[in-house]
């Protein structure tokens, strides 16, 4: 417990003292892939690459039977041979269309991706994992400098929800929001983890002068303009009433938020069907290890820095492994118009 506060505490410190970005990363460097076998994702990765212009050079097609939610690394070893064929150099990072299959083996699909899949990322109950290299790092080229390429799934069940998603997503470039963060410190005392980090992400945004609220809660209701949502809790209630500002990022501390289509627990798409943009779950028990999640500080910190949805959440989980990031992967509400591509 001392070294997950010493992290909550210290990752907050390196966010805070970092350069402003001088740009985003931007869609010629963004790659989207589809799953010809899957009607949905063909479809979803269409209407992604019209709207973000995505080059053609960049729709990347892999062939799989849809409908499973795990792969085994042989699949996965098949699937990414498929793709690394057809990635060009300067591509930085992924956008996969579909919420199933979220998992290979015992790393998220996301995570398999962006390292490669590797066992050091994984782990049996509460013990670390290989840490991100991509963690907190200035890098905006991960590919060229770290051989890594972050990847975030467009993730929905129905074409009508991944429509609104990437519209959020686009509506939200350059919007500026004055919009308010919660965090929430709830009952569920397994779960409520990171709120050690609450004070000092409350100090930021203060000085910054961006509304917070911290409460002790183990939910909102009626609330409008939200940006971020912070909690940790096996089930959030009162999403329908809420109303997230286009490019929000929210997400729920919890073992299995990632199993995206088949959870016992809240899966992290009821955010986004709630109207977030981006959210996050483990696809495989990760024990309460703060390491393993978001850390608010840094998301925050580097989202307000301009920095695209899937660079800010990246950067804010040092052990990546065993989660799946979800949402718009370009969203950027901070990024400033000189940056815009």
């Amino acid at each position: 417990m001392a070294v997950a506060r010493a992290f909550l505490c210290l990752a907050f410190w390196l966010g805070a003292l970092l350069p402003w970005p001088a740009r985003a990363l931007d869609r010629t460097q963004l790659a989207v892939i589809v799953n010809t076998l899957d009607p949905l994702s063909v479809r979803i990765g269409e209407y992604y690459s019209r709207q973000r212009r995505i080059s053609f050079q960049n729709f990347i097609k892999v062939s799989f039977p849809p409908g499973g939610t795990m792969l085994t690394r042989e699949e996965f070893d098949a699937i990414k041979a498929q793709i690394d064929r057809q990635t060009m150099p300067e591509v930085q990072a992924y956008a996969l269309t579909w919420a199933a299959p979220y998992r290979v083996e015992c790393m998220s699909i996301t995570s398999a991706l962006a390292f490669g899949f590797d066992i050091a990322f994984c782990a049996d109950g509460c013990r670390p994992t290989q840490a991100s290299p991509y963690f907190n790092s200035p890098s905006r080229l991960p590919y060229t400098a770290l051989k890594v390429r972050p990847a975030m799934a467009i993730a929905a069940t129905s074409f009508e929800q991944a429509k609104a998603l990437i519209d959020r997503g686009v509506q939200s470039d350059g919007s500026l929001p004055v919009a308010t963060t919660y965090l929430l410190s709830t009952s569920d005392k397994a779960r409520n983890v990171r709120s050690a980090a609450y004070p000092q992400v409350e100090a930021m945004l203060k000085k910054v002068r961006m509304p917070v609220r911290r409460l002790e809660r183990d939910s909102i209701t009626d609330e409008s303009g939200v940006l971020f949502y912070f909690t940790g809790i096996v089930n959030v209630e009162g999403l329908d009433t809420l109303a997230f500002v286009p490019g929000a990022i929210a997400d729920h501390l919890t073992s299995a938020g990632g199993m995206l289509t088949d959870s016992s627990q809240m899966s992290a798409l009821r955010w986004l069907e709630a109207g977030a943009t981006g959210s996050y779950g483990a696809v495989i028990e990760p024990c309460n290890m703060p390491q393993k999640f978001p850390h608010p500080a840094l998301v925050i910190g580097r989202y307000l820095q301009g920095e695209t949805l899937i660079e800010a959440y990246w950067k804010s989980v040092l052990m990546p492994g065993q989660g799946i990031f979800v949402g718009e992967p370009l969203a950027a509400p901070f990024r400033r118009p000189a940056t815009s591509r």
